[in-house]
């Protein structure tokens, strides 16, 4: 299927129900803020592009504070989610051995649940699928490929 194809589809699907999630994966410089700039705009949607160094914190509860934030905005707002260099804030959830585990575990879960519950459109672009929790990308409905 080309771009073309694929972007229709997308917005094919976001248009028959809402809660869509798509993975954009490929190496930087593909195209994927441009085609979900695409999206948002064949859509009549503003497309709100997700700062991740305004999102992820060091401090307990803070990640989960800053995305819910910007979930709910994007929701009183009606616009798409484009999250550039998700691989940033997602990935393999992993064995608890310290603090930090768990804290780095609990910010995937809600992370996940949040997508979930969205009721908009929400597209995260990455240059690193499999790093990805299986769990996490069984929740897209579009993974699509980005070569160079």
């Amino acid at each position: 299927m080309n771009p073309d194809q694929r972007i229709k589809t997308i917005c094919r699907d976001f248009q028959h129900g809402r809660n869509l999630m798509c993975l954009f994966a490929g190496e930087r410089g593909a195209g994927q803020a441009l085609a979900a700039q695409t999206i948002a705009k064949q859509l009549g949607m503003d497309l709100v592009r997700v700062d991740l160094s305004a999102v992820v914190s060091k401090y307990i509860g803070e990640t989960e504070k800053n995305l819910r934030r910007i979930f709910d905005a994007a929701e009183i707002q009606d616009s798409v989610l484009f999250f550039d260099e998700a691989d940033a804030l997602f990935g393999k959830r992993s064995e608890v051995k310290d603090s930090h585990d768990r804290y780095a575990n609990i910010d995937i879960s809600y992370l996940m649940q949040r997508m979930e519950a969205f009721s908009g459109l929400a597209i995260l672009a990455t240059n690193r699928t499999p790093a990805a929790a299986d769990g996490f990308m069984r929740r897209f409905r579009h993974v699509v490929p980005f070569p160079v």
